[in-house]
C-alpha cells in the first residue's frame, strides 16, 4: 500500500476524475462525452513515448476514426 507509484496513479485518477466531473457541470453532455474516446488515442500514445510500447498502424488508423467520429458528434 505504500508503493509510491501506486499512490500517485491514484492521485493522478483522483485528479482526473475531478476534472471530469468539473467538465460535465460546466458544459453540455452531447458536448463532453465524445471526448471521452480521446482516450483510446492518447493512452497508447503516451505509453509508446514514455514506455517503449509499440503502436501498430491499426492502432493509429482506430484513432483517426474515433477523431472522425468526435469531430462529427462534436458539430452542430
Amino acid at each position: 500500500m505504500l508503493n509510491s507509484w501506486l499512490l500517485a496513479s491514484l492521485a493522478l485518477y483522483a485528479m482526473t476524475t475531478i476534472g471530469w466531473v468539473w467538465i460535465l457541470r460546466s458544459a453540455p453532455l452531447h458536448l463532453a462525452y465524445p471526448f471521452m474516446g480521446l482516450a483510446f488515442i492518447i493512452v497508447p500514445t503516451l505509453a509508446w513515448i514514455f514506455l517503449g510500447e509499440p503502436l501498430h498502424w491499426q492502432t493509429l488508423a482506430g484513432g483517426l476514426l474515433i477523431l472522425a467520429g468526435v469531430a462529427l458528434a462534436s458539430t452542430s
